[in-house]
Order: C-alpha cells, then structure tokens, then sequence
C-alpha cells in the first residue's frame, strides 16, 4: 500500500510503499476512503520546534479521516466488516486517574493517531476497534474525516454553560474556529463576532457571524463594544496568538467564560490578576474531544442537518499531490483538504 511517512528528523513528507497492516487483537484494519490535513500535520512538515520535540520517524502522518472497515482481529464484535467509521484520534490507557473518573480526553497516557503511532494517511490502517464511530450507511466519507476537528470545536461551544442566548466572540476563523462558529449559530448564540487577520478564511465565517472583524483593520475591543454595548459572554479562543488571548480575555464582561483550545507556540504572560481574577471569569482549557459525549452532540448536529460542513471542504486532491496540498495551507489559501490515498 501507499503510505505518507515522515522518515528523517528534516523538512517534508515521503511517498513509501509499506506492508498492508493486519489488526491484532481488539483491533480493526480500516481501508482509508477520505484524509484531511491538520494543523498539526503541517507542524510535523515543516519540522518545527514542537515537530522535533514530539514526532519519532519513521510515522505515517493523519489523524482526520475515515473509511470502510476491511477486517477486524479476535475478540472485536463492534464494528464490523463493511461498517463506515469515522475513527478518534486519541488512544487512551483506561488505567490511569483521568481515565478512571471518565476524562478520557486528558488520558494521561494518550498517544495520538499519526502523531505516536501510525495514522490515516495510508491506503490502510490499523486501529482500536473502540475508536471506531460507525455512521450510517451512505454518509459521506469527506465529511467523516473532519468529523474528528469538528469535535474540538463542539467540545469548545459546549463547555461550561454553553452559548444559547448567549453572546460569543471567536479569534481564530481556522477550521475548528469556523466550525466553532457554525455550532455557536445552531446553537442559539447571538450576537457572534469573529476575528481573524486573514480575509480568505474570515470570509468563511460570513453566514454564521453578526459581525467579521479584521484585528488588523479594526480595534477588535471597540467593535465588541459597539456590537454588544459592554462586551461578550463567552469568549471562543482558537487563534493561539499571544495579542488575540489578551484581547479576547479583554472583551468579556466580569464574570464571563473564557473557553481556550488555541495552543501559543511559545509561553505567554498575562496579568492574572487584572485579566482573570479580579474580573470574576472562568476559563476552561479544551484538549480534544470529551469522550464519547462530544461525538453524541456533533453528529447529532450533522446528521440532523442543523450543521453542513461541507462549505469548509475547500480542496479534494489524490494523495501523490499531497506537496501542493501542504502548500496550499501553509500560504492560507485552503480551509480543510482532503485527500483521496487511493489516487
């Protein structure tokens, strides 16, 4: 089979021909369908700081994606052959304390589909059968690859007291932020201000947002102000970005929530006090998807159609151009792209 592998500690991705794997047990063998880029993948492609901390070469990359299951190994009674399944990036131990108390998404073992072990950027893969989500028969295998980032941002809008009547800025208009604001609209929010400095992908949020803010452009505090007449309820943080973290926290109204997926790529320093304490906010850090909960809310918004997540598939591409791909993203000209690992 094909595989897309980082095999040297350096830059770039490699094309390799590898071994179909066999599922041992507990395990299923799932023929990939549908794979979609991630952040983190473009991390591991550049090879950056956190890349060469984190990632053992030789890896097969991907963690977003779904397919046909093709064989399951002894004992595996769900799923079953034939079955489509979108597939948990998250391996948990089920031993340790987090895991014990039902966290499973802050497992203090996990280890991560393409990130420690081989992923879904391959013809074929092995995984748990237990993190296999089975959909029903016909549901599109693109949209059951991103179904995985879609849970961050379920898991982010669902936090702490949610967001219905509620109103919510986002900072980051990236995939998860754009799912984010998709789910905060289905979910009875109001008014939703998004903000990011990139106009290509600020413009994917235009359907789902009162007002698009260019930080940039902008003072993102005064248009908060003007828009709500005091500030937000919720703030929704994906952007990662040190100045965007300080503004959002800024927006809230005392006694606000501060919901935090966006990961800096170095420490930042904030004023505990003035910005946290004394202004009476709560803040959630988000890792991952709540397990299986947040997988019962977010396909209950697909299958339902309250969602469509489709408009943020900008890119459907064979898996030999996976060069052009990773360029796409890293010029901010494509949300989320898929690629077809047969082609």
């Amino acid at each position: 089979m094909r595989a897309l592998a980082k095999l040297e500690r350096n830059p770039g991705l490699t094309l390799v021909e590898r071994p179909v794997p066999e599922p041992g047990p507990g395990e299923i063998l799932v023929r990939v369908e549908a794979a979609s880029i991630c952040g983190t993948d473009l991390h591991i492609w550049r090879w950056d700081a956190w890349a060469q901390g984190r990632i053992r070469p030789p890896l097969v990359l991907g963690h977003e994606f779904s397919g046909v299951v093709e064989a399951v190994g002894p004992g595996v009674k769900r799923p079953k052959v034939g079955d489509r399944v979108s597939l948990e990036s998250h391996v948990v131990c089920h031993a340790c304390p987090a895991c014990r108390v039902g966290h499973y998404h802050v497992c203090l073992n996990t280890e991560i589909l393409g990130v420690d072990r081989d992923g879904g950027f391959a013809e074929y893969v092995v995984v748990p059968a237990e993190n296999a989500w089975v959909h029903p028969e016909g549901f599109p295998f693109e949209v059951a690859a991103i179904l995985e980032p879609f849970g961050n941002a379920v898991h982010t809008v669902y936090a702490g007291s949610g967001v219905s009547g509620k109103s919510v800025l986002i900072t980051g208009a990236g995939p998860i932020g754009l799912m984010a604001a998709m789910v905060a609209r289905a979910s009875g929010a109001g008014p939703i201000l998004v903000s990011d400095p990139n106009p290509y992908r600020l413009g994917f949020a235009r359907p789902y947002a009162d007002r698009l803010v260019n930080p940039l452009e902008e003072d993102l505090l005064e248009v908060v102000r003007r828009v709500t007449g005091s500030g937000v309820e919720v703030l929704l943080e994906f952007s990662g970005n040190e100045a965007a973290i300080h503004q959002g926290l800024r927006a809230l109204i005392p006694g606000g929530e501060a919901r935090v997926l966006g990961i800096p790529s170095d420490p930042i320093r904030f004023d505990l006090a003035g910005e946290l304490v004394m202004r009476g906010i709560t803040a959630y850090g988000i890792a991952g998807r709540r397990l299986w909960q947040t997988w019962m809310q977010g396909t209950a918004l697909v299958y339902s159609g309250r969602v469509d997540l489709t408009p943020l598939i900008t890119h459907r591409l064979p898996l030999s151009r996976y060069q052009e791909a990773f360029t796409l993203l890293e010029k901010g000209q494509g949300v989320k792209i898929i690629l077809d690992p047969k082609a």
